[in-house]
């Protein structure tokens, strides 16, 4: 069994391997899954185990980037916590000041589509499986859909809060007279398909793999409805948003760990506890990207206001402070991101040690949302109190409180975004948080989104970055060139044409 899994994943990796010039760049030789796996349970979960590996691990052919890696660029740059560090690329500031041209590489798609058709060939295939291994149940097979739909769909949403409109593949690349020419399907199509998949995974879905790690770092059914939520919230679904926050809350799974010195060390530097849903499982024998990018040749930063401006400074008592902010988040004075390199208050993790996850959803998350439904709702009373439990469980200090009134909409609205802030620092949501409140009702809170940019703009640069921010095609990212010149359905977005 070992043996086998063994085998398929290095199958997995190999297939990377095999480029093209599709936009997709995924097309493997002529038949070889169809005809060399996919035969029993075994070769369904080790395809499954496949996508997971592939969504921690870059292609061992390519110089890419991990899908964590391009999640924390496209939520983070663009937001306002964020600062260059020495070893920052020219292609990461012109994202980080909204230069961006369709020739940088870092709008590339394909590490996204590449998993995708892993997710693809697993709902293709596996089916026929049930054929040939009469020990295969379609109670399995469902739960195998479901990971793999869910994944998907995760996957799409991403690239549709990213990019806008993008292509929908929703079959497996499986020969080389598949067709690569697709248009971008429009982002309300794109999140309808996700809603489809999600909404079918649920009825597919684990709920309880029988082990810790398992429960954390695959696909469960509170995993799903975690997806589902942020989903309707960006649908503006606010009742369909609240009936799945409150399916994650009422199944009891998970809880809010008190602020203590052992806070950070439990939720981030080991990780899988009671506050986690999905984190992406790096362990020391697949370590994590991260101890490079933000210690060893620090490409990032946070920004020199954040700790002040986010976290607050009790200039009084310094012992009086955000469980989140300093030597949880950042480093006070050298702006260290320390989230995923701390192993608690005091000290680092070696190299040989960054196995920190990538938070995908965490149980704050979920609360957040449905504190976000409920004052879209005019139920800002529930909402307040949402928050007030957040801020008390991380020792939030009250510089940082804040008192709008209970039907004070916009109020409560910018009140849950800068907790959201305090709470998922570098967490590659800052963006997506921002832009899902400012395109709210037909982006008439697009206020929000230009004072963030006022605040973090280079001033030498902040009328320019206002008046490009002004066209919400501005919002989204290009379409790399590479793609337009493979793809001839592609077209570019109007702002960058």
């Amino acid at each position: 069994m070992r043996t086998k899994i063994i085998y398929t994943l290095s199958f997995l990796m190999v297939l990377l391997s095999f480029s093209c010039d599709s936009y997709l760049d995924l097309k493997p030789e002529n038949g070889t899954i169809r005809e060399e796996f996919w035969q029993t349970k075994e070769d369904v979960q080790s395809a499954v185990i496949g996508i997971y590996s592939s969504m921690l691990n870059t292609p061992p052919s390519e110089s890419d980037r991990t899908l964590a890696e391009y999640i924390f660029m496209y939520g983070e740059l663009r937001g306002d916590m964020i600062s260059p560090g020495g070893f920052m690329t020219d292609e990461q500031v012109e994202v980080l000041t909204s230069n961006i041209l369709p020739a940088n590489s870092l709008t590339t798609w394909s590490q996204f589509y590449r998993i995708i058709n892993y997710c693809n060939t697993v709902i293709d295939l596996a089916p026929g499986v049930l054929e040939n291994d009469p020990t295969f149940t379609q109670t399995q097979l469902n739960n195998y859909l479901s990971e793999a739909l869910a994944i998907r769909a995760y996957l799409y949403f991403t690239l549709a809060r990213s990019f806008k409109d993008v292509p929908l593949k929703l079959t497996a690349t499986l020969s080389d007279q598949d067709n690569f020419q697709l248009p971008a399907a429009p982002q309300s199509e794109v999140f309808a398909q996700v809603v489809a998949d999600l909404t079918l995974a649920e009825g597919y879905a684990v709920d309880d793999f029988e082990n810790n790690a398992s429960n954390k770092g695959r696909i469960t059914r509170n995993a799903i409805n975690a997806m589902l939520t942020d989903v309707y919230l960006w649908q503006e679904n606010y009742e369909a948003a609240l009936a799945s926050a409150n399916k994650v809350i009422n199944s009891g799974e998970y809880a809010l760990i008190e602020a203590s010195p052992q806070w950070f060390t439990t939720v981030f530097a080991r990780g899988n506890s009671t506050e986690s849903i999905f984190e992406l499982q790096y362990t020391t024998q697949n370590l994590n990207p991260f101890y490079s990018i933000f210690l060893q040749r620090p490409q990032y930063l946070a920004a020199p206001t954040v700790l002040e401006s986010v976290f607050g400074i009790d200039f009084e008592d310094p012992l009086n402070k955000d469980v989140r902010g300093e030597r949880a988040s950042l480093v006070p004075g050298t702006n260290e991101i320390y989230k995923y390199t701390g192993i608690d208050e005091n000290q680092r993790k070696s190299l040989q040690e960054s196995d920190t996850h990538w938070f995908v959803y965490r149980y704050a998350d979920v609360l957040l949302m449905k504190a976000e439904a409920l004052n879209e709702l005019q139920r800002g009373s529930e909402a307040l109190a949402i928050i007030e439990d957040i801020r008390e469980k991380r020792a939030a200090i009250s510089i940082t409180e804040e008192q709008p009134g209970l039907e004070d909409t916009r109020g409560i609205r910018l009140y849950i975004l800068a907790e959201r802030a305090r709470e998922f620092a570098f967490e590659g949501k800052r963006w997506f948080d921002i832009l899902r409140n400012a395109r709210k009702e037909n982006y008439a809170y697009l206020d929000i989104l230009l004072a963030v940019a006022l605040r973090s703009a280079p001033a030498n640069q902040q009328q320019s970055i206002l008046a490009k921010l002004q066209d919400p095609n501005s919002h989204y990212l290009p379409i790399n060139e590479n793609e337009l010149f493979t793809n001839k359905q592609l077209v570019q977005n109007p702002f960058y044409k």
